[in-house]
């Protein structure tokens, strides 16, 4: 499975560090435009718990969508040539937002394909029990508070796992809202809006989040987000 720095060498054009958080930018301007990263696995991969064909509209058309969007919107702007990150900060600082909620979301998305992993799921590896435990007492706590909140968004947003100190918290966003806007250090993601599972599950999304838990959930991925010390 692949962590955090693998992830960022892969995915990354150009990565830079920015100041949110002490994230490094996992996306980066070309001198033309943003680009899309590959999947980190196929699209067949995550069936039955997630199917190709979610994954076919998801990927290829919503957030391809995004991006092209993006990238028509800052085309000849001050923003052009600026990490992914640091466009989602400016735009956020200055409520520009349509330029916010594209680049938002191809952040996003980035960062919640990541969180999956076709083995992924049942309980995490011990160093990051450890931190489960450190933060919610239990594991079964923490799945119980994460499966809540998923469940409680209402309409479209996401639910994050995200670290402040030395403690993990579950904190939940609508639309295209990010905790890296606010300064948050996200860990794992879960997307909640209706097209990442109505196709598989229809108006089911306790089952998707219990799939995301027990099947998916990319702990690897996870504990290489932590920061150390």
């Amino acid at each position: 499975m692949q962590n955090r720095r693998e992830f960022l060498t892969a995915m990354a054009v150009g990565s830079s560090w920015l100041a949110v958080g002490g994230w490094p930018s996992i996306l980066s301007a070309t001198e033309k435009a943003f680009t899309l990263p590959k999947l980190p696995y196929s699209e067949e991969a995550l069936s039955p718990y997630i199917s190709a064909k979610t994954i076919s509209f998801h990927y290829g058309k919503h957030h391809q969508g995004y991006l092209d969007k993006l990238n028509e919107l800052v085309a000849g702007t001050d923003k052009a040539g600026l990490s992914l990150e640091q466009v989602i900060v400016a735009a956020h600082e200055k409520q520009e937002t349509a330029i916010f909620n594209n680049a938002a979301q191809v952040w996003n998305h980035t960062f919640y394909w990541n969180s999956l992993h076709p083995k992924g799921g049942g309980q995490s590896p011990a160093e990051f029990l450890e931190v489960l435990e450190g933060s919610f007492g239990e594991f079964e706590v923490f799945k119980k508070e994460f499966t809540q909140a998923a469940l409680g968004q209402f309409g479209s947003g996401w639910v994050w796992l995200v670290q402040v100190g030395e403690k993990l918290q579950i904190v939940k966003t609508g639309n295209a809202e990010t905790p890296i806007a606010q300064g948050m250090s996200p860990v794992l993601t879960l997307d909640v809006w209706e097209h990442a599972y109505y196709l598989d599950y229809q108006n089911r999304r306790a089952d998707y989040v219990a799939a995301f838990l027990d099947k998916l959930v990319n702990w690897e991925f996870a504990l290489g987000n932590l920061a150390k010390g």
